[in-house]
């Protein structure tokens, strides 16, 4: 299993145990503890969840090779009875950024996919903390190409292996994560038959180029000073999704942004939807290119758990209906 484990609150001094969360793709938040001593352990809660059977499906490591040749590693599950002989639809994740690690976890909401014959993939592109230091300062700066081209070889991947088909493979990925799906959008259009960005950052040089907003300065950490060095400025004109859509077929594209939102204003989202719809030569009636922005929101969008369910809802049904998997299995 591709567990994830973190030490849990455990407050008093003088506790003979330790206390840890452990999840992983397959197992729901589990809480025990270990006794120091005997090592013996206590489960204390798992997460309940109706009406799931974990022995349905199965979860694995995979590993893309990069264009330079570094092994990308990929968390995949999947329900048993889809067969690796590509023509599964797929779903395909990542971040990539600020050295966020995005470890294998239980997602609920990720069942109505598998149920349906999705396999669901998580890219751990370089820009993020998966692999350590190294891999973050690879995929950062005048190195953040990178974490594009690791997430298109994970998609090649994917379709190679004989996990997901040709022409079915989605990809999602929020914020930072969704300058990475309009990177990968413009790199690979045609590797991908649906894109979800939400609040994405796809107007990354206009926003680091203004130092008056509250959150530029102590972003060229991140992706550099276009303002000061013009390296940087040519660097980030290159890879900035608004700048460089081509008049080629795209993918269907669902990008969401929120009124409120003060990290990625809804600026961003809607002028890359606007150019866009006026510039690429897919037949956008069979591959929209959808913008929603909630108005009652902010960067997490909808608040309180049953409205963001139902945003999610709206978001999964889209996706399956491009994927045409909208049947059970």
């Amino acid at each position: 299993e591709l567990d994830t484990v973190e030490l849990d609150a455990n407050p008093n001094w003088d506790q003979t145990t330790v206390r840890y969360e452990l999840t992983s793709m397959l197992t729901p938040p589990t809480i025990a503890e270990r006794a120091i001593g005997s090592g013996d352990t206590t489960v204390l809660r798992i997460t309940p969840v109706p009406n799931y059977d974990p022995t349905l499906y199965v979860e694995r490591r995979d590993w893309a090779q990069a264009e330079d040749g570094t092994a990308i590693p990929l968390s995949v599950v999947a329900r048993r009875d889809v067969p690796a002989d590509g023509t599964a639809p797929g779903y395909l994740y990542g971040y990539g950024s600020y050295e966020v690690s995005v470890d294998p976890s239980f997602v609920p909401t990720r069942l109505s996919l598998l149920d349906r014959g999705v396999v669901i993939a998580i890219a751990h592109v370089r820009g993020g903390g998966e692999m350590g230091r190294d891999w973050y300062e690879h995929g950062k700066l005048l190195e953040k190409k990178n974490s594009f081209s690791d997430f298109v070889a994970a998609a090649k991947h994917l379709t190679d292996s004989g996990l997901v088909a040709e022409g079915r493979l989605s990809a999602e990925g929020r914020s930072a994560g969704g300058l990475l799906m309009g990177g990968i959008a413009n790199l690979a259009p045609e590797r991908f038959r649906a894109v979800i960005a939400g609040v994405p950052f796809v107007d990354a040089l206009t926003t680091i180029l203004d130092p008056s907003l509250p959150l530029t300065v102590g972003e060229w950490e991140e992706w550099g000073d276009p303002l000061h060095d013009p390296a940087v400025y040519e660097y980030m004109r290159e890879y900035t999704p608004y700048e460089n859509i081509q008049a080629v077929e795209y993918p269907a594209i669902f990008a969401s942004t929120s009124l409120n939102d003060t990290r990625v204003f809804f600026v961003e989202p809607a002028k890359w939807v606007a150019r866009l719809r006026e510039t690429v030569t897919s037949d956008q009636a069979e591959r929209p290119i959808l913008f929603r922005c909630e108005m009652v929101a902010g960067h997490g969008g909808r608040s309180g758990r049953y409205r963001k369910w139902e945003q999610r809802a709206d978001e999964l049904a889209w996706l399956l209906d491009q994927l045409e998997a909208t049947a059970r299995l």
